[in-house]
């Protein structure tokens, strides 16, 4: 299957409570096959396509607040309309799963691949000190397996959680190993699991209220406080990559997603010219892997960044390894996708 439609199928088989998305290419196929699957039939899942991709983030917004494993999807231009949502759903400190398959900018520019929206998915693109985990698949695989691992994720931190794919792993289809259906979380659960899940039963006596808003100073400063303290545990907890024939490197590509993928072929092209070269693919883009790419990288002569963007990651592989190895990048950008043999040029004008 497509990437695009291993997301959707992930979502049925996990046991996700509800998809509420808006089509836009490349990432259209996730909407579609949820409405040609039609789950609320067979496990009660709810598929809406709302309005718009705001009207389908606070609808996420809405079902995290009740305990739910909600979701949504979209590509560039839309995951920007849904910045201020994801600020709010980490406000209110709620699990929520994001997928962004994306396109080129800016603006609408194009819909062929790119990954240009690193900064915008890392660094937090809405307003506040808040950060989204976030996952990089390399495979259809991979698109189906996070969508569990990203719902684990956000219920352990409380936080929504990124899938960053693009358009090469949205579309491309490859062969994909599926889990049996697991069951829905029932009500009983979620009271159980989560204390703070706006449930409405009032058996628990209890007034919950599931809101981003403190007024007073001092309260919201120790709302931070806790949600600082939270991204430093998944800094030390779940921080994830990839090391490719890196024990005899003298040369390192730092990729994700299908620039890893590209990169393998050109360690392969490069390493039958003598030249040895190693790959490490992130796969959390945040928390990135820093300790990794420090350990590996500073035994490099030279790193190059290769990215489907004028260089956005290159500048978490320069704080990694503090400056003490040189860092170069390459990129192709506005929906061009770099070859293997661009790449390799690109490595031995750095090594000269």
């Amino acid at each position: 299957m497509k990437g695009n439609q291993a997301i959707a199928e992930a979502a049925i088989r996990c046991g996700c409570d509800g998809y509420f998305g808006y089509p836009i290419t490349p990432q259209s196929e996730v909407l579609e096959h949820l409405m040609a699957e039609r789950p609320y039939l067979t496990t009660g899942m709810v598929v809406l396509q709302a309005e718009s991709e705001l009207a389908s983030i606070n609808m996420v917004y809405a079902g995290a607040a009740a305990g739910k494993r909600v979701m949504t999807s979209s590509s560039s231009p839309g995951f920007s309309l849904m910045q201020e949502g994801l600020s709010y759903i980490a406000g209110a400190e709620l699990p929520a799963l994001c997928v962004n398959v994306v396109r080129g900018g800016p603006g609408l520019g194009t819909i062929q691949p790119s990954q240009s929206d690193y900064f915008q998915t890392t660094k937090g693109g809405g307003h506040g000190d808040y950060r989204l985990i976030t996952l990089a698949p390399a495979s259809v695989q991979e698109m189906y397996d996070f969508v569990e691992l990203g719902f684990d994720l956000a219920f352990k931190y409380r936080n929504p959680v990124a899938i960053l794919s693009d358009g090469v792993i949205g579309q491309v289809m490859e062969k994909v190993m599926v889990d049996d259906y697991k069951p829905r979380w029932t009500d009983e659960y979620i009271e159980k699991t989560c204390p703070w899940a706006a449930t409405g039963h009032r058996s628990t006596g209890k007034h919950r209220i599931v809101t981003s808003l403190e007024l007073e100073a001092l309260k919201q400063e120790a709302i931070n406080d806790r949600i600082q303290a939270k991204y430093r545990k998944c800094e030390e907890e779940d921080a994830r990559y990839e090391a490719i024939q890196c024990d005899d490197a003298e040369y390192l590509f730092v990729a994700y997603g299908s620039a890893a993928r590209i990169c393998m072929k050109t360690i392969e092209l490069a390493r039958a010219e003598g030249i040895k070269v190693g790959l490490v693919r992130p796969i959390t883009l945040w928390p990135f892997p820093t300790k990794a790419v420090a350990e590996i990288g500073n035994r490099m002569k030279k790193i190059l960044s290769v990215e489907m963007n004028a260089g956005q990651m290159i500048e978490d592989v320069k704080l990694a390894v503090d400056c003490n190895v040189p860092v170069e990048h390459f990129g192709r950008y506005g929906g061009v996708i770099p070859t293997p043999v661009e790449i390799l040029e690109a490595l031995k004008k750095i090594i000269k």
